[in-house]
C-alpha cells in the first residue's frame, strides 16, 4: 500500500471514494468535488486541496479530505487565538494542514477506509508528511470517537466542544414529541408556531428533483442576505447548490416559507438514511419566530415523518436546548509542530476540557423533557 496526494478530488474515482465514505452526504465525492469545481474551495479562497489517499495498486484503501489552509474561516473549531499567539512571537501559523469537511461542522468519519489497519496507516503517513512539510500544525475536525482514539495514540491532542442534536426514539408525530416536553417548553413552542401561522406563513417542503431553478435562486438570495446582515460574505455560490443537487438530489431538502403565494424565507438541509442536517437559512423580511419554525420545528416535523433517527442542528446555539435538541460532545484532534506552543496548547486544552465538562453537566440539568 502506498500513500498519494491528490490536488483535485476528481482525480479519485467517485465510486471508489463513496464506497469508503458511506452514505453521509457531506463526505460524499459529489459534495467535496462540487466545492472544488464551483470554486468555493480553491487556493484563491484559502483552501488548497491536498487529499490524502492510501492505494493498493488501483484499489483505494483509505482516504482523508485534507487541505492546506491559509486562514481559519469556515471550520467551526476556533483556533484564531493560537494563530494570534504565533504572530505575536514572530512566527507563521499559516499555512496549516486541515482534515475536515469545508464549511460543515457535521461529525463523522474523517479517515474512511476498508479496515482499521489501512486507516491507521494513512494517519501515520499524513502525520509524517506534516512533520516534514514545515507547516505549523495539523487539525482533524469532528472525527468519530474511534478515529479520535487513533489520532490521540498517534500523538495528536484532543479538543472537546458541544453541539445540539435532536433525537427521535420513534415519535408518531410532532404532537407526540411535544408530549415528552415539560409543560412550559411545550407551551412556548406552541406559541411560537402559532405566531408564524397567524402571520399567514405556510411552508413548501421540496426534495431532490422537486427543487426548481427559481427555488434555488430564491434560497441563495436568502442565504446571502443572512451573511450580509452579519457583515460577512457567503462561502457557497448558487452554482455549488445547483450542481450538487444535480449530482446528489436525494441529499437536498429545501423548505420555503410563503405568504399569499409569495416566498419570504428558505432553509436548506442535507439528508441521508439516518439523519437530517441543518445547514443554512435566510429571510427577506422579519416575521416573529420564523427562524425557529424554518430551522427547527419544520425540520423536526420532517424528520419524524421521514422516520429519521436524529436532526443535527449545526454548530453552537444554546437556545436549541429549549426546543428539544440535546447537548452532544464533539471532538477535534490537533498536532502542533513547535514544542513550546504544543506544550501551551496542551495545557489550554486540559483547562478547556474541564470547562466543557462543567457546561455539559449544567446543560443536563436544564433538559426540556418531562421527568
Amino acid at each position: 500500500m502506498s500513500p498519494r496526494l491528490h490536488a483535485d478530488l476528481a482525480d479519485i474515482p467517485a465510486a471508489a471514494w463513496d464506497a469508503l465514505a458511506g452514505g453521509q452526504p457531506c463526505l460524499s465525492h459529489a459534495f467535496l468535488a462540487t466545492l472544488e469545481s464551483s470554486g468555493c474551495v480553491s487556493p484563491r479562497t484559502g483552501w488548497t486541496p491536498r487529499h490524502a489517499a492510501l492505494w493498493d495498486g488501483d484499489t483505494l484503501c483509505a482516504a482523508m479530505p485534507r487541505y492546506l489552509k491559509h486562514h481559519s474561516y469556515g471550520e467551526y473549531v476556533f483556533d484564531w487565538a493560537w494563530a494570534d499567539a504565533y504572530r505575536r512571537h514572530g512566527l507563521d501559523y499559516y499555512p496549516k494542514w486541515l482534515a475536515a469537511l469545508p464549511f460543515t461542522p457535521i461529525p463523522g468519519p474523517r479517515i474512511p477506509g476498508r479496515d482499521a489497519a489501512a486507516r491507521q496507516t494513512l494517519i501515520d503517513a499524513v502525520l509524517a508528511e506534516a512533520r516534514d512539510s514545515g507547516a505549523s500544525s495539523l487539525h482533524v475536525l469532528f472525527p468519530t470517537d474511534e478515529e479520535a482514539g487513533w489520532l490521540r495514540d498517534a500523538g495528536l491532542m484532543l479538543r472537546h466542544g458541544v453541539q445540539f442534536h435532536w433525537q427521535n426514539p420513534g415519535y408518531r408525530d410532532f404532537d407526540d414529541f411535544l408530549d415528552r416536553l415539560a409543560q412550559p417548553k411545550r407551551k412556548k413552542i406552541r406559541q411560537e408556531r402559532r405566531k408564524v401561522a397567524d402571520a399567514g406563513v405556510r411552508f413548501r417542503v421540496l426534495r431532490g428533483a422537486g427543487i426548481g431553478a427559481d427555488d434555488w435562486a430564491f434560497f441563495h438570495a436568502c442565504y446571502a442576505r443572512t451573511y450580509a446582515e452579519h457583515r460577512s460574505t457567503p462561502y457557497l455560490t448558487q452554482r455549488f447548490f445547483t450542481d450538487f443537487a444535480r449530482l446528489a438530489p436525494a441529499a437536498c431538502v429545501l423548505m420555503i416559507a410563503e405568504r399569499d403565494g409569495r416566498p419570504l424565507a428558505a432553509s436548506f438541509f442535507l439528508q441521508d438514511a439516518e439523519a437530517l442536517y441543518g445547514r443554512y437559512w435566510g429571510a427577506t423580511e422579519f416575521v416573529p419566530c420564523l427562524h425557529f419554525e424554518a430551522c427547527y420545528y419544520q425540520a423536526i416535523d420532517y424528520a419524524i415523518q421521514a422516520g429519521l433517527g436524529r436532526f443535527e442542528g449545526g454548530a453552537q446555539g444554546e437556545h436549541k436546548l429549549a426546543r428539544g435538541l440535546e447537548p452532544v460532545r464533539t471532538v477535534s484532534a490537533h498536532w502542533i509542530a513547535d514544542p513550546r506552543f504544543r506544550d501551551a496548547v496542551h495545557r489550554f486544552l486540559a483547562q478547556e476540557r474541564g470547562g466543557v465538562d462543567a457546561y455539559l453537566d449544567e446543560l443536563a440539568e436544564h433538559l426540556p423533557f418531562r421527568a
